[in-house]
Parts: C-alpha cells; sequence; structure tokens
C-alpha cells in the first residue's frame, strides 16, 4: 500500500512540475526512482524510521506493473499502425531494422571481445547494447513523422527478435545441451500457430465484442472489454514462449482494423502513462549513485562511446536507405542509447553465466544512464538535424484571416496551395516531414512543421475559425482517422480529403468527410474528357457529361459510406 501511493505521489508531483517548465516527464520520473529506490533514501531507511512512507520498500514487486506498462504501449502501438501500412513497411523492417541490430551488435561484440571478454559474452553484450528503448522513443518521436517511421520499422525488428536472442544465449551457456536450439525451434513453431489463430479469430470476434460495449454506452465495460483483449493475447502469446508484447502489437493491430480504435486508444491512454511511469521509476532504482561515483570514469567513457557509435551506424544505415540527411542525423542520435531490452539481455546473459556479475552490473548501470538521457538526445538530435539542413524561416500566418489548413505539403498539397494562391485565399500547409517542409519553404509555400495527428499543432493554426482543412496524404488508415477525430471536436468544419480509390472514399465518409475525392475516378474523367475532345466531341457537352459522372459516382460512393447527414459548413463570411 505504501509503495503504491509513493509511485502516485511521484506521478501527481512529476507530470505537472516537468509539464509547466516544458521538460519530459521521463527524466522525472527516473530521478524520482533514483530518490525513493534502495540506492537512495532506502540507504537511510534504518537511521531515520520515518523515510519508510516515501520510499519503495519492495522494488521487485513493481516488475510485471513495469512489463505491463511495456505492453501497453506496444499495444497503442499497434492501434497505430494497420496490416496495410505495416506491410508497407516490410522493407524498413526487415531491411534496416535487420541491418541496424546485426552490425551495431556485431561491432560492438568484436570491440569487447578484444577487451578481453570471452565471445560468447562478447556476443551477448553486443547485442543487448545494440537494442534501443521502444518505450521511451516511440512516445518523443510517434510514428506518423520520418523519424518515427524510420524508429518503428527498427524498434519492431528489434521488439521480433528478443526471444530468438535469448534462446540463443540459453544455448551459448556453458553447461546447455542442445535442447536449447531444439526449444527455439519449438517456441517458433508453436508461436507461429498461435499468431495465425489470434489473426483468425481476432478477424471475427474483436468486431463483436467491442459493438456489444459500445451497445452498453458504459465506458467502463469498454476499459474491460480493452484490458481483456491485450492482457489475453499477451497472455497467448507468453505461454507458447514468445514474448508478451508480440500478443500486444497483434491485439492493437486487430482492433486499429475496427471502427473502435479510437475510443480504445483514448481510454487505455491514462493507463499506459502510468504504467510506463512506474516502469521509469524501476529504472531510476537500479541507478546506484555510489558504484556510479566510483567508477565514474570507465561508466562516462562506456557511455559516450556506446552513443556516438550508434548514432554513427544508424545514421549511415538510414542514408544508405535514402533519408535525409536531417531525418538520419535525428534519428540516428534519438536511437543511440540502450533500452529496457537490453537489462532484460543482460539479466538472460547472467543468468547463462556467459558474463560475471560485476560485469552486468556496469553495463545496467550504462543502460540506465543512457535511458535517462533519451529525451536529452532527441533534443540533441532536433537541433543538430536543423544544422544540417536549416529551413528559411517565413513571415509569421496571419490568424485574423483563418487560412485553409493543408495537411500534407507534398505534390496534392502543393498543387491546392497553388491553386488557393491564385484565387488569393489565405492557407497554411502543415507536415510532419521536416524534409518536405525545407523543400516547401524554399520554394515559397507557407508551411510549417506539426503532426496533425497528435498534440495541438492544428489549434495553434485556428482550426476552430478556419473555412477548410484539406487532407492530401497518400495514408489510408491515418486519413481516416484523422477525419474521424476533426468531425468529433469540429461538427460544421469542411473536410476535403484525397482518396486512394472509391472504397477509400467510402470509408472517409463514413468517418465525417464532406467530400473525398478518389484519385483514379479523377483520373479517369480527365482520360475520358482529353479522348471526347480529341475525337471531335464539342467541349461543352463533354464538360457537361463529366460534371454529370462525377456528380453520380460522387451520390454513389456517399451512399457506400452511409453518410446520413451533411454538415452546416463553415463559409467565410460567416467568420467575417
Amino acid at each position: 500500500m505504501g509503495d503504491a501511493l509513493v509511485i502516485l505521489g511521484a506521478a501527481g508531483l512529476v507530470i505537472p512540475v516537468f509539464t509547466r517548465f516544458r521538460i519530459t516527464p521521463v527524466i522525472g520520473f527516473i530521478l524520482i526512482g533514483v530518490a525513493v529506490g534502495p540506492f537512495g533514501l532506502g540507504k537511510l531507511i534504518y537511521d531515520v524510521p520515518w523515510l519508510n512512507y516515501v520510499t519503495i520498500t519492495d522494488p521487485e514487486a513493481l516488475e510485471p506493473f513495469a512489463e505491463f506498462g511495456i505492453i501497453l504501449l506496444l499495444f497503442t502501438i499497434g492501434l497505430e499502425l494497420s496490416f496495410k501500412r505495416l506491410w508497407q513497411m516490410r522493407r524498413l523492417v526487415f531491411g534496416l531494422g535487420a541491418l541496424e541490430l546485426l552490425i551495431i551488435g556485431t561491432f560492438l561484440a568484436i570491440v569487447l571481445g578484444m577487451m578481453g571478454q570471452y565471445w560468447t559474452g562478447a556476443l551477448a553484450l553486443g547485442l543487448a547494447l545494440a537494442f534501443s528503448s521502444t518505450a521511451i522513443v516511440l512516445p518523443i518521436s510517434g510514428t506518423s513523422s520520418p523519424v518515427g517511421r524510420a524508429a518503428l520499422s527498427m524498434l519492431l525488428f528489434e521488439d521480433i527478435m528478443i526471444v530468438p536472442i535469448i534462446f540463443m544465449l540459453g544455448a551459448l551457456a556453458p553447461n546447455a545441451q542442445d535442447g536449447g536450439w531444439e526449444g527455439l525451434v519449438e517456441t517458433l513453431w508453436q508461436g507461429g500457430l498461435v499468431v495465425v489463430a489470434l489473426l483468425v479469430i481476432g478477424r471475427f470476434a474483436l468486431p463483436r465484442l467491442f459493438a456489444q460495449a459500445a451497445r452498453t454506452k458504459s465506458p467502463e465495460l469498454f476499459l474491460a472489454a480493452s484490458l481483456l483483449v491485450v492482457i489475453g493475447a499477451s497472455l497467448v502469446t507468453a505461454a507458447v514462449g514468445l514474448s508478451p508484447i508480440v500478443g500486444a502489437i497483434i491485439a492493437g493491430l486487430l482492433i486499429a482494423e475496427t471502427e473502435y480504435h479510437g475510443e480504445v486508444e483514448g481510454i487505455i491512454e491514462p493507463f499506459k502513462g502510468l504504467a510506463l511511469g512506474i516502469f521509469l521509476i524501476t529504472v531510476g532504482m537500479s541507478i546506484d549513485l555510489e558504484t556510479i561515483w566510483a567508477n565514474l570514469g570507465s561508466i562516462l567513457l562506456a557511455v559516450v562511446l556506446v552513443l556516438t557509435f550508434k548514432a554513427f551506424v544508424t545514421g549511415i544505415l538510414l542514408r544508405m536507405m535514402g533519408a535525409r540527411r536531417s531525418t538520419a542525423a535525428e534519428t540516428g542520435i534519438l536511437m543511440a542509447s540502450p533500452s529496457e531490452t537490453t537489462l532484460i539481455v543482460l539479466a538472460a546473459a547472467g543468468a547463462a553465466a556467459l558474463i560475471q556479475p560485476g560485469t552486468a552490473q556496469f553495463w545496467q548501470i550504462v543502460t540506465a544512464i543512457g535511458l535517462t538521457v533519451t529525451p536529452l538526445l532527441a533534443r540533441l538530435g532536433r537541433l543538430i538535424a536543423r544544422r544540417v539542413e536549416p529551413v528559411p524561416e517565413l513571415e509569421e500566418v496571419d490568424l485574423s484571416k483563418p487560412p485553409v489548413i493543408i495537411i500534407g505539403i507534398g505534390r496534392v498539397g502543393r498543387l491546392i496551395a497553388q491553386m488557393l494562391d491564385a484565387h488569393e485565399k489565405p492557407y497554411m500547409a502543415v507536415d510532419s516531414d521536416a524534409d518536405l517542409i525545407a523543400g516547401a519553404k524554399r520554394k515559397g509555400y507557407r508551411a510549417t512543421f506539426g503532426d496533425a495527428a497528435r498534440g495541438d499543432a492544428l489549434s495553434r493554426l485556428g482550426v476552430d475559425r478556419s473555412p477548410a482543412v484539406v487532407l492530401t496524404m497518400d495514408e489510408p488508415v491515418l486519413a481516416e482517422r484523422l477525419t474521424r477525430k476533426l468531425r468529433k471536436e469540429h461538427p460544421d468544419l469542411l473536410i476535403v480529403a484525397r482518396a486512394r480509390d472509391t472504397s477509400h472514399a467510402a470509408e472517409l465518409y463514413r468517418a465525417g468527410a464532406s467530400h473525398a475525392i478518389p484519385e483514379n475516378l479523377e483520373s479517369s474523367l480527365q482520360l475520358s474528357e482529353a479522348v471526347l475532345v480529341d475525337i471531335g466531341v464539342p467541349m461543352g457537352p463533354v464538360i457537361a457529361s463529366i460534371h454529370e459522372k462525377r456528380d453520380e459516382y460522387r451520390a454513389k460512393i456517399e451512399h457506400e459510406g452511409a453518410l446520413d447527414y451533411k454538415p452546416q459548413l463553415r463559409t467565410s463570411t460567416a467568420k467575417s
């Protein structure tokens, strides 16, 4: 009971104080862990008995809750993805992710072997230090920006590789028999069957489960259903030897394919934040300041060398995969620190007698320091990215004349901006791709950096007064989610969305779009217009028939999208 009060008190103190000074709460939770852990106030508890009320007395009891925080994090990441988007990322996940883990792990193993570590222990340490922190990196980077997508691809591959690596370390143990490899094979085929079963059952069961929960209009039941799904999937994958986070990701992906993913994400968010806070407190509790002071030089040297090498290799790999210099630099620095998974692999290596307890403790401290400085690395990465590819500043937007907001400043977004300029209508484009923003600003477009799906990016641009929002991104799932979010928050907003095809347009109408324009339909109509005019049909009847056909298809798509309302749209005159 006392430990629970300490944790809740820490959350109540850290989140508002650090948010007030615009500092990530990550650092605050880790510092609280240092203070209330066994190496902080815990050392004084026998001399000052009342400190028992502000000290974590049973650190091991927090470990299941910390693991649950990571599971919830991976579950929410799955909610932001979709099978379609994951398939589109396969080259990054199994290309970039595999190269990053193998190159960094192998090189670090070689260096540690040259320093005297036996080769099996060196391999274990190299692979452990190659991991990066899912729990800290993704909340900082998101998953929709170029930096976030690159980080997500590498972290997903690392999460997939946790179980094979731990099995491999068990097989390399001095007293291990062939059973280690046999166990790996058995886990892989059983895990494969379980994953397929989850995918099949989830496809049919989850929409019905959440439909029943939604009909009750009970937030408690909806929360219970969400936790049942994520915990159940995690327990099933853990039972066959896979990591529970594999089940959490699958559960998130399955719910992401339903219309209830937004509600699930919102209701899980507070629990994820608190559970992650517990995880970060456990990281802080593992930091022994006296041990750090006694070995300050070697620990700081190890931290600097590991961070520098990982940042350099990751940045080079991203450049080889075609990323811009700014993206490569920022992602490399953000991914430089070791991970919470590093601690798991170190524990497995120690249990297999591949490394000595003192060596494991040294690298645990290095890992904890790396996790602590990750938010600072994120800021450093952004600063260096701006130095590498500076973005020219444009004049501030005059929000007294509410601009049309264009989400995405790629090919389509730039064309819309040109048309608005031609008719002297104010606009502002927002994009989470810093490279696209830089290129657009160089060419004179009014654009700003921001992730429209997160935070207050659209609020800062005056979306509550804007005459229209135009979604131009070529990411169907994100477009649907953002449309649904905008319609919920701004019922009378004009939302015009780019659609891939007619079925995607129907989904956008269901999500609340005022107009959804399928690319394939417009290209077909333009082709029809060109051929009719060129074979001698007068321009007037051609244009009339094109408009008629467009209206016919639009009515059909709206009907397929079950559009049962037309929002009262804003007009510029109503705002003046």
